[in-house]
């Protein structure tokens, strides 16, 4: 991955700059959060947007954040006045001192599409570089598109492992009691792609054409193509639909097809040593298959 030439210290100033610029475009503060107030206040903020079930596990609980805040990890909140809108927890992972992990974010429903959630992570972008930390990883589910998108695109991370039923099943308005596979994301931030990312600019996918390993059919069903595979091409798309939270809760058939299907073509690729280089304006995974 292309790494800049400018010290380390100039591009954490650069981040800096970039994420104050953002936070004022989106109309918020964001700020590291220490008092027990505040963090049960992100507690409750994380409930009604997870909305755990009755009986589930709360997203988040104050005396977790806490011994983070205690221990000098990642707790921040973004603030429009008084009202905190969206929030992001990260926590320091191996190799120590080099790696941040960044567990959970989110914004409330009525801040969203004002640019919180980019806001934040170059918040936590300026954060790590601040302290000398090059790499922020964090999961997701890779069949949510809007994510997908945020992440790969917005921000210039990538994926780089695919994981089954990663957190067992999570009975909450996003999971809705689904196995949890996720995609592991590695954010380089001072890699190109973040810098161009964080000045604004989507990053573009690698290719605008290739063949198709899996579409989404005309009834909604995912259609695997494995013949796309040996089809010559070193690159293959993975289309994923486009509501699967919505699918979840009106065709819990369907959506489970989505799960087993991901997993085989994703999970499948990325064990043969395939690579995610990108996510296409037309909704699918760029997967290099040459990139071992």
């Amino acid at each position: 991955m292309t790494r800049l030439s400018a010290p380390l210290s100039t591009v954490a100033e650069a981040a800096a700059e970039a994420a104050h610029a953002a936070a004022g475009r989106s109309g918020v503060r964001v700020a590291e959060l220490r008092e027990t107030a505040d963090l049960q206040r992100l507690c409750a903020l994380f409930g009604t947007i997870w909305r755990a079930e009755p009986g589930g596990e709360p997203p988040m609980i104050t005396s977790f954040l806490r011994a983070l805040c205690h221990t000098g990890n990642y707790v921040t909140g973004a603030f429009d006045g008084d009202e905190m809108v969206g929030a992001c927890v990260g926590v320091y992972a191996e190799p120590a001192g080099e790696v941040l992990h960044s567990h959970m974010a989110g914004v409330a429903a009525s801040a969203r599409a004002r640019n919180i959630g980019y806001t934040l992570k170059l918040h936590q972008r300026a954060w790590a570089l601040a302290r000398g930390i090059k790499r922020v990883t964090w999961t997701y589910d890779p069949l949510i598109r809007r994510n997908a998108h945020f992440n790969i695109t917005k921000l210039g991370a990538l994926p780089t492992a695919y994981f089954t039923d990663f957190y067992g099943p999570m009975e909450d308005a996003v999971n809705g009691g689904t196995p949890t596979d996720r995609v592991l994301v590695e954010w380089r931030l001072d890699s190109g792609r973040a810098v161009t990312a964080a000045s604004g600019v989507r990053v573009p996918a690698p290719v605008a054409d290739a063949p198709k390993v899996l579409s989404v059919g005309p009834d909604g069903l995912p259609l695997h193509d494995p013949a796309a595979v040996r089809s010559g091409s070193s690159v293959v798309l993975a289309e994923v639909p486009a509501d699967i939270e919505r699918m979840r809760r009106t065709d819990r058939a369907n959506a489970d097809a989505w799960r087993a299907t991901l997993r085989e073509v994703l999970g499948g690729l990325f064990g043969a040593g395939a690579a995610v280089t990108g996510f296409s304006p037309a909704n699918c995974y760029v997967i290099d298959l040459e990139a071992s």
